[in-house]
């Protein structure tokens, strides 16, 4: 049995080779100016997928990206320290150990 296919949108090549994607792939994909997208040519046409450089699924554990997440959200309420308070707390010896 056939699946229907996905409805189909229509972009525009501009003067530069530039590809305007519509807008309700790009908030599906939640795509942003900047972010990277990969080609592959294929029989029919283009697959243009989102693309990062490393993809945290590929190198973190769920746990690890869980904890990356957190420190994300965090780091944008403003709680965070520096890197040479960071290593200023490391160096400095502990009680009881």
């Amino acid at each position: 049995m056939k699946t229907a296919p996905a409805q189909e949108r229509i972009g525009r090549v501009g003067h530069r080779r530039q590809v305007v994607i519509p807008r309700e792939i790009l908030e599906t994909l939640k795509l942003q100016a900047g972010d990277l997208v990969a080609f592959a040519e294929q029989k029919n046409g283009v697959l243009i997928k989102p693309k990062r450089v490393v993809d945290r699924d590929d190198v973190l554990s769920a746990k690890e990206s869980a904890l990356v997440n957190k420190a994300e959200h965090e780091m944008r309420q403003g709680k965070y320290v520096t890197l040479d308070q960071l290593r200023h707390d490391l160096a400095r010896p502990r009680s009881g150990a």
